[in-house]
């Protein structure tokens, strides 16, 4: 299809204003995803039968970022109970996995775990993460919510640019890199005749729409215990994998107590690990201790840079399935610890190891309703679009999550069978004076708790709104050492940063910075939402 304009050249910055509703508001990067929350808030449903709409929806209108095989997150604000809870449901790895067997089998990429094929996939969540909320929380029928994501996949919805930009990519990458049997469901499904879509292209996913319908009309059972847990079952069996029919018939979600930092009056709240949400926590328990007066300075910058490092030099070292941890995570957010960190801190940039404490690829969604409830919510394939491998005929895209496991016995997040991995995904939720602000998030691998730091402090220490909380020019610390900022980063910060002794570059890759959305409620009860400008991010409302 053609159109009369280049739908991928954004010559000119956008400009996007804060909006404001009082019925309900659902904030997601796809604008059907966010019509399908709506449509079910509008149909008597709340903020959790929102939030499962879209996120189904999701797997259909951002297939590079989520699907069907995906884990998934929650926080959900109950009004009812007036009480916070969190969801994890990310699955273990298989009982017929283990590090011993990848090595001596020769299914290793160098020593480590490979990104894709069969031998990274874990458990997936997702589906049961939407059976679970609606089952607890939800108002109407599981089938309902999911009803819209199944019309879209059904009956098609138009291709949007960013999504374009990314879908024609990982074809590219997997044409030249996914050669073997087992992947070839995934060329039929996601570029059959070898094409990816276009902007303004019709997508159909029919396949996903019958897993869809499955998934709604059972429960989820279907996927765990039916006829789709068979196919997957067999599919593994047929390509090597490791993962079997009594992997996802055991598999249940976990309800968990969000963990929480007091932040200048606010309480931020993460879910616990295997999570790697309490790297924003650990990082703003070490920034409280100091005052920041202004935004774009040097120092502002510096200090965040240097306790996103500190806390990922723990965070990597201590982070895994809490049940295989070597110390209790609460240790790392002890305010003594968060102090005596900010000591180690000076004016230059330093390389960090992790310390003792003392003893004692994604996509995110948020909504809220008239009744006072509201819901952060993240699922991930991981990496794109995953493994690269699809349950013929299911339209289920497997994630690749087990590819963050390590090889190595002397590492936290040592591989075993049953074992959940370090995981990046990540909601986030404003509380202040024991009542909800709001929820938030961004998206983006090893930059999401970076991401929650910027977005937090932007809208606590500088008084931005959740549009300009989320629009700021980001930084992002990499794994190697090196800082990389956005293209419109002030030019002088970027300089200063240096001059502190940061390895720093501007990078054109925007959409590795994140993606976000927020909705705060004010005091009188309107809400005010935000939602990234970095992607084809929408907000509906009413």
């Amino acid at each position: 299809m053609q159109t009369p304009f280049d739908p991928l050249a954004q010559k000119y910055p956008s400009q996007r204003y804060p909006i404001y509703a009082r019925g309900g508001m659902v904030n997601t990067s796809s604008p059907q995803a966010s019509a399908a929350g709506l449509t079910v808030l509008q149909k008597g449903g709340n903020a959790v039968d929102a939030a499962v709409a879209a996120a189904a929806t999701l797997t259909v209108t951002e297939p590079t970022s989520c699907g069907l095989g995906s884990d998934a997150f929650a926080i959900v604000w109950s009004a009812k109970e007036q009480r916070l809870y969190g969801l994890n449901s990310s699955g273990p790895a298989p009982m017929m996995a283990s590090a011993e067997r990848i090595l001596a089998e020769g299914r290793d990429d160098h020593g480590r775990m490979p990104a894709h094929g069969w031998t990274p996939v874990t458990v997936p969540g997702a589906p049961k993460a939407w059976s679970e909320l609606v089952r607890r929380f939800g108002k109407l029928p599981l089938k309902d919510d999911l009803a819209p994501a199944v019309s879209y996949a059904r009956d098609g919805y138009p291709c949007a640019p960013n999504l374009a930009l990314h879908w024609g990519a990982a074809s590219r990458r997997y044409r030249e890199t996914l050669t073997g049997p087992e992947f070839k469901a995934w060329f039929d499904t996601f570029a059959p005749n070898g094409k990816s879509p276009a902007p303004g292209d019709l997508i159909r996913l029919p396949d996903h729409a019958a897993t869809l319908e499955a998934i709604g009309e059972t429960g989820a059972e279907a996927y765990y215990r039916g006829e789709i847990a068979r196919r997957i079952d067999a599919e593994s069996r047929k390509y090597g994998g490791f993962l079997r029919y009594e992997d996802l018939a055991a598999f249940e979600p976990k309800w968990v107590e969000p963990i929480r930092v007091n932040y200048r009056g606010y309480e931020v709240c993460e879910i616990p690990p295997n999570g790697q949400g309490i790297v924003a926590l650990m990082a703003l328990n070490i920034l409280k201790e100091f005052d920041f007066s202004e935004k774009d300075s040097v120092e502002t910058a510096h200090r965040q840079l240097e306790a996103i490092k500190m806390a990922f030099a723990d965070a990597l070292h201590y982070v895994t399935d809490p049940d295989d941890m070597p110390i209790d995570y609460h240790r790392l957010l002890d305010p003594a610890y968060g102090a005596a960190r900010a000591r180690e801190m000076t004016g230059r940039a330093q390389v960090y190891t992790h310390a003792v404490p003392p003893k004692s690829g994604t996509v995110y969604l948020c909504c809220a309703d008239a009744e006072g409830n509201m819901v952060s919510f993240i699922q991930s394939n991981y990496m794109g679009f995953g493994s690269g491998v699809v349950v013929d005929g299911t339209g289920i895209s497997l994630q690749n999550r087990g590819a963050d496991f390590s090889l190595n016995p002397a590492d936290a997040n040592f591989l075993k069978p049953g074992k959940r991995s370090y995981h990046t995904i990540i909601p986030g939720f404003l509380m202040k004076d024991g009542q909800p602000v709001g929820p938030f998030g961004v998206m983006g691998a090893y930059m999401q708790p970076q991401g929650h730091v910027q977005v937090v402090m932007n809208y606590v220490d500088f008084r931005l709104d959740p549009q300009q909380a989320l629009d700021a020019p980001r930084w992002q610390w990499l794994r190697d050492g090196r800082v990389v900022v956005e293209p419109r980063f002030d030019a002088s910060l970027a300089e200063g940063l240096k001059q502190r002794g940061h390895d720093l570059s501007r990078s054109a890759d925007v959409a590795s910075f994140g993606r976000g959305q927020m909705i705060v409620r004010l005091p009188n009860g309107t809400l005010v939402g935000g939602t990234e400008s970095r992607t084809d991010s929408n907000i509906s409302c009413y």
